[in-house]
């Protein structure tokens, strides 16, 4: 065989492997920028939490940042760079960053046009008010594991503090606001340390995770939790993790109160007066272990506070054959809306305030536009709720009430920012715009 002909055989796979390569990206890069572009004209693109700012000057394009991502679809690669592609459904892993071979990547709150608020710690996670901590993603760290690392060392600064303030017997060594991973690991670490304590959380077990969708991927890397050990996860769905919780729960025997909402905390001397929905604790110190999400925005309308009423859609199987009203017009409400109406004997119907659903994906769009089509789902845009019943709602729409029957409410108008909360309590905190 000629020379020639041997090139020839040895070259053209390679030309071949190159041509499907370069048609990959450039199909990868039209889906990836369309989906960008979707973002903007939604009006989604500011981060909520820390998140990745990548430098184009040092990225390869190798993609190692978002296959990393344990959410698969923050990050894409645009004509050969990464890209922070669905900013707002960024959670800060930050697992993209360590994944990126040149350090192309940083970590930052806020962007220029958008700050985020973030307490000032002390090194021992203590705020600027002596004997408030705060650990967890309220401080910025969204990895699990650092929540859980936080926890698990603020409980033992907090336990100090509390043994250096005398006061009576029923005075309480710390109250644990949150019950997610920083709040569970300075949980199991107030029973290590004998402290005596109580665990509060507005909602259920597992703080922020337990608002992810149902299956979706969450990272933990190898992390330690007192009285548990080390506790190894690689990829683990929300479900798992989940159930890995009430296991601790029941092994360790930690009993938090669940919804129950903290509504205060007052200074007295060199005690608090944490205030909830349910009562009041005076404590020696105050651990918060809460999200970024903060409480979710109500109606105040009439009727709201019955047992119906939710904010988020944890099963959408319980509405199987129901009378279900979805409050909203983000992605959530329209995700809610849609997979209720695929339960079997539902009736759903969507209200949302203005006439389009201008700050939703466009995907979200086609999909509610569809089950509307197929009368799976009522959509009474320009509407807006007057007053829940037990068996029914008024909704004004046209200009006239309108009432429907009813059993459940699903109330998705976003949640109110803690950062209000924590002026009251005298808790200093810094704007970050797109900074570390």
């Amino acid at each position: 065989m000629s020379a020639d002909k041997l090139l020839l055989v040895y070259l053209l796979p390679l030309l071949l492997i190159w041509a499907a390569w370069i048609g990959i990206g450039k199909l990868r890069s039209r889906r990836d920028r369309a989906i960008l572009e979707d973002n903007i004209q939604a009006g989604l693109m500011e981060p909520n939490t820390l998140h990745p700012v990548i430098d184009p000057a040092l990225c390869l394009g190798c993609a190692a940042c978002a296959r990393a991502c344990p959410e698969k679809t923050i990050i894409g690669i645009i004509d050969g760079k990464a890209a922070l592609i669905e900013p707002s459904m960024c959670v800060g892993h930050g697992a993209c960053a360590q994944a990126c071979p040149t350090k192309a990547i940083t970590l930052v709150f806020g962007s220029e046009t958008r700050g985020v608020d973030i307490p000032i710690l002390s090194p021992s996670f203590e705020t600027s008010v002596p004997g408030i901590f705060i650990a967890g993603e309220l401080g910025g760290m969204g990895l699990i594991k650092n929540a859980i690392e936080q926890g698990r060392q603020a409980i033992v600064h907090a336990a100090t503090r509390s043994r250096s303030i005398s006061g009576e017997p029923d005075v309480l060594d710390v109250v644990i606001v949150g019950c997610g991973p920083a709040g569970i690991a300075a949980s199991l670490g107030a029973i290590e340390q004998k402290l005596k304590f109580v665990t509060l959380d507005q909602s259920s077990l597992g703080g922020t995770v337990s608002h992810f969708p149902r299956g979706k991927l969450v990272m933990t890397a190898p992390a330690t939790l007192p009285l548990v050990g080390k506790v190894k996860f690689g990829e683990v769905s929300k479900e798992k993790l989940l159930a890995f919780w009430q296991g601790v729960l029941k092994d360790t025997g930690l009993k938090p109160n669940f919804e129950e909402h903290v509504a205060a905390v007052h200074r007295h001397g060199e005690l608090f007066e944490v205030v909830t929905s349910r009562r009041s604790y005076r404590t020696r110190t105050v651990l918060l272990a809460i999200g970024r999400r903060g409480s979710p925005r109500t109606l105040d309308v009439p009727g709201e506070e019955l047992d119906k009423v939710v904010y988020r859609l944890i099963d959408p199987e319980q509405y199987a054959g129901k009378k279900v009203l979805v409050v909203g017009g983000g992605d959530s409400a329209l995700e809610a809306a849609v997979r209720i109406a695929d339960q079997p004997g539902t009736q759903v119907t969507i209200s949302y305030r203005s006439a389009a659903y201008s700050r939703a994906r466009s995907r979200n769009r086609e999909a509610i536009q569809q089950a509307v089509e197929q009368g799976r789902v009522t959509q009474l845009l320009g509407s807006h709720v007057e007053q829940i019943d037990q068996q029914s709602v008024i909704l004004r729409h046209g200009g006239q009430s309108r009432r429907i029957d009813n059993d459940y409410v699903i109330i998705c108008a976003g949640g109110i920012l803690p950062t209000q909360f924590l002026h009251d309590m005298g808790v200093t905190v810094e704007t970050k715009f797109g900074k570390v």
